[in-house]
């Protein structure tokens, strides 16, 4: 078999240093490193349009690209029309996950490393076999890294199909995007951060969009504050929240009109009417049909494939990195976990290498209008656990229009959000902060480098930073402890 990208050959086999079945951000860099460093590696991934992950094709990428085109349609709503715009912005992420599909093709395809196109199954300890239509591949390895990441799922919804993406009325985030008609009624089931990053999105668009949750309020893992708040914006830019309500049927008729959706829940029962429905529901880890059982590989009851703080399976030499192995769902994280991987495999530190108990405090940002970003604990999660760590909680917490020394919002025009940084007075830790503002995702991650190398608060309080900048609301907000 040669160094180059190929699909199965009927009745082929062959045997490999390193197998990595898919071509997400730690099994991409992980063939790199191995490639690079002389190692025989073979990646396999089950269609082309994935080469690169989850991230750059279906995902952060094409999502945040057009996160920012509903953000200039936002600005400047008047021309082109709604539907031309959107059509310019499908478009216009499709030409960048084009360009980026095919750098990440590139970016592998070195010297000792092969990548194969197909559906991989184990079939037995270390074993796989790779089916490309009629033909098959079978692949045996020293080492295999499973890192198939995770897909949308799917609940039954009375009126639908069991598989309801069978009406092409009903999208997941996959569908919608490489979607070139903008949805002039777009509903959303599930106000999880996936979902309200879709609502602020379409919106923005010009969709009339209508969120139904579960739930009585967004966010529920967030203080009180942040549910608040994120409501309240998600309602000024257009966006009807139907919280504390199930979805107990479709009516969705043959004609290719547009969905009722029956709710129950509330003070009594509704209908809201929907051309595209947008299952956002959560994903699950990807692992049905991989055959794990054959490799003696074990699952939780998510479908997760169990690690230790290794990354190891419960299987000899089978490791797995990202979404599959359940927990947070970040290409950071699987980036991470190739760093981890990277030191057992090449470097041969083993126990003495990096482990997931090394990662310390995990940001996140949901990309709505503007950015809601979290690290560490809520104000609530603090308090419940104040009395047994000993903590002294004190809790800064202003509007963003309040910060007086942050005028880079003001100058934006995005006023909207709050800043809240939770420590511990005592020994001055960082707990916990919740940045709701424009460029929170960048200011996010200074907060996380102090609590990951345990600065006191004082330290964000007191340093110089550049003006004008959404940094510098840090040295107003701490300075109120």
């Amino acid at each position: 078999m040669t160094d180059a990208t190929s699909t199965p050959d009927t009745h082929e086999s062959t045997h490999v240093e390193t197998l990595v079945i898919g071509f997400g951000k730690a099994g991409k860099s992980l063939a790199v490193q191995l490639a690079k460093a002389g190692r025989q590696v073979t990646l396999i991934e089950q269609s082309s349009r994935m080469y690169g992950g989850t991230c750059i094709n279906i995902g952060c990428v094409p999502t945040k690209t057009l996160v920012h085109s509903a953000d200039v349609r936002r600005e400047a709503p008047s021309s082109p029309s709604p539907e031309e715009f959107y059509a310019s912005a499908v478009e216009r992420k499709e030409t960048l996950r084009e360009k980026m599909n095919a750098a990440n093709l590139a970016m592998v395809e070195t010297p000792g490393a092969t990548v194969v196109t197909g559906r991989a199954r184990f079939v037995g300890e270390r074993t796989v076999e790779v089916t490309a239509g009629e033909d098959r591949l079978r692949i045996t390895a020293d080492n295999v890294v499973i890192g198939t990441g995770a897909t949308p799922r799917l609940p039954s919804i009375e009126g639908l199909p069991e598989n309801p993406l069978e009406d092409p009325r009903v999208v997941t985030s996959t569908e919608l995007i490489d979607r070139t008609e903008l949805p002039r009624r777009l509903a959303i089931l599930g106000s999880g951060f996936i979902g309200l990053e879709f609502a602020s999105m379409y919106s923005g668009f010009g969709s009339e969009v209508t969120v139904i949750g579960r739930e009585d309020r967004l966010a529920p893992r967030e203080d009180e504050a942040a549910s608040e708040a994120i409501a309240e914006l998600l309602e000024k830019q257009g966006v009807a929240l139907k919280l504390g309500r199930t979805l107990e049927s479709v009516s969705a008729g043959d004609d290719g009109g547009p969905l009722t959706l029956n709710l129950a829940g509330g003070d009594s029962a509704e209908r809201v009417e929907a051309d595209v429905l947008l299952i956002s529901a959560g994903r699950i880890p990807a692992t049905e049909g991989l055959g794990l059982a054959e490799a003696g590989v074990e699952t939780d009851e998510s479908g997760a494939v169990v690690v230790d703080s290794l990354l190891r399976t419960s299987a000899p030499g089978v490791w797995a990195v990202g979404d599959v192995k359940g927990g947070p769902q970040f290409t950071y994280v699987s980036f991470d976990d190739f760093r981890i991987l990277k030191d057992q495999l090449l470097a041969g530190k083993g126990e003495s290498g990096r482990t997931t108990e090394d990662r310390g405090p995990v940001p996140s940002t949901t990309f709505l209008t503007p950015p809601f970003s979290r690290v560490g604990l809520t104000e609530r999660e603090a308090r419940e656990r104040a009395a047994d760590e000993g903590w002294d909680v004190a809790v800064a917490r202003k509007k963003v229009a309040e910060l007086a020394a942050m005028p880079r919002p003001k100058a934006l025009g995005q006023t909207d959000g709050f800043y809240q940084v939770v420590v511990d007075k005592t020994s001055g830790r960082i707990l916990g902060a919740t940045l709701f503002a424009v460029d929170s995702q960048e200011v996010i991650n200074l907060v996380t480098m102090a609590m990951k190398h345990d600065l006191p608060y004082t330290a964000l309080r007191d340093a110089i930073y550049t003006h004008p900048s959404s940094s510098e609301g840090l040295n107003e907000l701490l300075a109120g402890i």
